[in-house]
């Protein structure tokens, strides 16, 4: 079994964010509970994370022991004067478990969801490194020494680089220990690190909510975000529900989750013929009041003749996102007569789980039969349920 690790750099100094008491950044509260916390608690939670380690300032102990309390995490490792030299730190003190992969994350973004984690150690099977990105989306601007508009940059290509960054242990290991040998002290992240010392790095989808906390916007933004400040933007949670069919047809595999199953027969449709992806689709749309899945891709459209599922529901998770709701949890009941769902259930879950940011507990796979009434019991089809539930922003908060 492939053994990973976490580190969680919390050795910085910055106190712009929490400037009224100058602490550091990662101590600061959001939402009555520590940024280094929030920051945690994906990474203990995740199922394929076996350890985690913290590098602190070694000034910050009594700091770091309050933020923490309550958390399953072991003692702290000292950092350096630098980031790149916490970093070695931390890859130093695993040196005893000696993980197959690492990630190394900042402890100032709070908000990374355990399918990000989750992709980032997926890329990690097919290449030595991997990295949280997001495509640059605004124009870029080059300005002149006056400040005036020298040029517009061709963003083609350019993304921005976030954490998670994993890599494996030893190589990434080897790669800092050569740059401190060398008196590199200059790199900016993990990956530059990688690249230098000549080691492929490839990009991970990364999400919008992983922003790094900075300033005191940004705490407050943080905090509307979960709802803390009586003044803040009002959340609630919003659940939505939907409901799929498909007859079957001539074919030898049916997809149900994400996932190809061998089977008598495959199920008609423009697209893939998911229900169970479809039915989910048209639950998130409907926490947002977003329309349905065939209003988005109609099957008129011949674009999604054949396409997978999956790309309407991380459209549907994405159409969330920009309305700045995060999604709780998913559940999705199958009725079905056959095939049987239970031995591809853990599959479904990891499916569904990476394309919406969830852990794989937070995704409900369950399946019925109708005991052989109606359509589905007749073997005409497979129909699913889903339910979702989002916290989601809905405007100010009264006072």
């Amino acid at each position: 079994m492939t053994l990973t690790a976490a580190i969680i750099v919390a050795a910085g100094r910055g106190t712009r964010a929490s400037a009224a008491d100058r602490l550091p950044k990662q101590y600061a509260e959001i939402a009555g509970r520590s940024v280094l916390a929030r920051t945690l608690e994906p990474f203990l939670d995740h199922p394929l994370i076996s350890a985690t380690i913290v590098v602190i300032h070694p000034d910050d102990h009594t700091l770091y022991a309050k933020a923490v309390d309550g958390l399953m995490v072991t003692a702290a490792v000292d950092g350096g004067a630098t980031r790149q030299a916490s970093v070695l730190a931390g890859l130093e003190a695993l040196a005893e478990l000696a993980p197959d992969y690492v990630l190394i994350h900042d402890a100032a973004r709070p908000f990374v969801g355990t399918g990000l984690i989750s992709r980032v150690i997926a890329a990690l099977d097919l290449a030595l490194g991997a990295i949280a990105a997001d495509p640059l989306a605004d124009t870029l601007k080059r300005a002149a020494l006056d400040g005036t508009i020298a040029a517009t940059v061709d963003r083609a290509g350019l993304w921005r680089a976030q954490t998670p960054q994993g890599f494996h242990y030893g190589d990434i290991l080897a790669a800092h220990r050569k740059a401190a040998a060398e008196g590199r002290c200059d790199f900016t992240d993990d990956a530059a690190i990688a690249e230098w010392a000549g080691l492929p790095v490839r990009l991970v989808e990364g999400s919008s909510d992983n922003a790094k906390i900075t300033t005191a916007d940004d705490l407050a933004r943080a905090d509307r975000l979960l709802g803390a400040s009586p003044n803040s933007a009002r959340v609630e949670y919003r659940s939505g529900l939907g409901f799929d069919v498909h007859p079957f047809a001539p074919g030898d595999a049916v997809w149900l989750g994400g996932v190809r199953i061998p089977h008598a027969y495959k199920l008609a449709g423009h697209s893939d013929a998911d229900v169970a992806l479809h039915a989910l689709t048209d639950a998130l749309l409907g926490t947002i009041g977003d329309g349905d899945i065939g209003e988005h891709f109609p099957p008129s459209d011949m674009r999604w003749k054949g396409a997978a599922s999956i790309l309407f529901l991380e459209d549907a998770a994405r159409r969330v996102r920009a309305r700045g709701g995060r999604i709780i949890n998913v559940d999705i009941t199958i009725l079905a007569e056959a095939p049987r769902i239970g031995p591809h259930r853990p599959a479904m879950q990891a499916v569904i789980s990476a394309a919406l940011g969830l852990a794989p507990s937070d995704v409900g796979i369950k399946a019925t039969t109708t005991e052989e009434l109606g359509f589905v019991g007749r073997r005409e089809g497979i129909a699913a349920m889903a339910v979702a539930t989002v916290l989601l922003p809905v405007g100010p908060a009264t006072v």
